[in-house]
């Protein structure tokens, strides 16, 4: 499986990588943004939408750490592997 940081390096676009970014950085602010929406069938993966793009991540409150899962296209994201 390709690290989110791999993924995110293969996005074409400039300006989207960029935009994806800074959404994940400010997750680091608030990890539940409004729009956000919690993945069916698990228990602490949550989904962050950015134009055509979706970021996976994983939200454990109890140590308050925010893990980027995967990054793609929306039409990609969530097949095998990514959920």
């Amino acid at each position: 499986m390709k690290s989110a940081a791999r993924e995110l390096e293969a996005i074409a676009g400039k300006k989207d990588r960029e935009r994806i970014t800074q959404r994940i950085l400010a997750l680091a602010e608030n990890p539940r943004p409004p729009g956000v929406e919690k993945l069916s069938g698990t228990n602490e993966k949550y989904r962050v939408r950015q134009g055509d793009f979706r970021i996976l991540c994983e939200i454990q409150d109890d140590v308050l750490t925010v893990y980027i899962v995967r990054i793609g296209d929306r039409k990609e994201v969530y097949r095998k592997g990514g959920a």
